[in-house]
């Protein structure tokens, strides 16, 4: 089983935001907790559902991440997106949302 994370976005804003340990939301993938087994993966998905029905945020999902060298990364291409920001140059000073080791490397 890959590890997985569970992301969503946040309604007041629309910003991409993922569950961390402390089960708060956060704009960082690097805090976001990690599920590796089934058991978390299924607490992920009912936290999910919660908040989703507590209108703190919308577009639930749980997605699957690998760690490279300590830092996290989205398997899809999607949810690199919207950890990142876009994949060609946007505007002058944009840098995307977080800055990754592995984007700086």
């Amino acid at each position: 089983m890959a590890d997985k994370v569970l992301t969503a976005n946040r309604l007041s804003d629309g910003i991409s935001v993922w569950l961390d340990a402390a089960g708060t939301w956060n704009e960082q993938l690097q805090a976001a907790f990690v599920a590796r087994h089934k058991e978390a993966v299924d607490a992920l998905e009912a936290t999910g559902k919660q908040a989703l029905a507590d209108n703190k945020v919308v577009d639930v999902n749980v997605v699957d991440v690998e760690e490279v060298d300590g830092v996290l990364r989205p398997l899809r291409m999607r949810e690199r997106i919207r950890a990142e920001g876009p994949t060609i140059f946007y505007a002058a000073g944009y840098s995307g949302l977080t800055a990754t080791a592995a984007r700086a490397a």
